[in-house]
């Protein structure tokens, strides 16, 4: 978010719809979200923001993006135990992470993925969550080693 941004009218909505009561900290973060779809970490949305936002700590970023993940408004991506990042896209869909650069991709259309919240049983146990994640080199890496 730019520093004359108007924020949008999704990201307020978004928190309402998850039950989330909107301050302008939580706004802002749930906008950056939405409008950067690079999976960004804590520390990222952080540096990001802390220059508009002098009062914002990296806990409250943390805080703010875990209650996001636990209700809904955000997904949580735990691809390894080095990797913790955070997606605006809440629509089911699965990620890619190139094991060169670290980059992390959203990958629409795999039809194995269903719904992130199928709130349905699998073999007598109640799925409330879905991810499902790829790993390999990213367009970028896989042509920088073709050309070594």
């Amino acid at each position: 978010m730019k520093p004359n941004e108007e924020p949008r009218p999704e990201a307020h909505e978004r928190l309402m719809r998850c039950r989330i009561r909107p301050s302008a900290q939580r706004v802002a973060i749930m906008q950056y979200l939405l409008t950067h779809a690079t999976h960004p970490t804590v520390d990222e949305i952080y540096t990001a923001l802390c220059p508009l936002i002098p009062t914002l700590s990296r806990t409250t970023v943390y805080n703010t993006l875990r209650m996001y993940s636990e209700r809904g408004a955000a997904q949580m991506i735990t691809i390894d135990d080095h990797h913790v990042s955070y997606d605006g896209d809440i629509r089911p869909h699965a990620h890619f992470i190139c094991r060169q650069c670290g980059k992390v991709l959203d990958f629409h259309d795999v039809p194995q993925v269903p719904s992130q919240h199928p709130d349905r049983l699998q073999e007598g146990c109640y799925i409330d969550e879905v991810q499902v994640y790829f790993k390999g080199l990213c367009s970028s890496c896989l042509k920088k080693k073709r050309l070594q």
